[in-house]
């Protein structure tokens, strides 16, 4: 199977786009990305657990994400813990996203709804 070009998923859900930046620095089950979501959010972003469980098996239909075996050990984990990493594909795709906002707040500066950093 050829390489996928990343840009035709874009533009990402949010809740997506949350999900990839939670699993870049590490693997982590649901109700881990939850918090971290809502820790880097400051709380403006809260995911409710039907939406993640959906949104988390979309993604790994789309190969952005993927199951990890690696567990940690059983006495500091629930074995119904399902964990997750992002996939070289998921990384490109959440590259993209990250870029195409960067563009999009580019022509928001220039546009002068949004004070250009100093």
């Amino acid at each position: 199977m050829p390489p996928r070009d990343p840009d035709t998923l874009l533009p990402l859900k949010p809740v997506v786009f949350q999900v990839l930046l939670s699993l870049v620095d590490a693997e982590r089950h649901g109700y881990a990305i939850v918090q971290d979501i809502a820790e880097r959010s400051s709380a403006r972003m809260r995911i409710e657990p039907g939406n993640l469980y959906r949104t988390l098996r979309d993604m790994l239909d789309q190969g952005l994400i993927e199951e990890s075996d690696r567990r940690p050990a059983p006495g500091l984990d629930d074995e119904r813990r399902r964990y997750y990493r992002i996939t070289r594909f998921g990384r490109r795709v959440a590259a993209a996203e990250a870029a195409r906002l960067v563009q999009l707040v580019a022509d928001a500066r220039a546009r002068k709804l949004l004070k250009a950093r100093t």
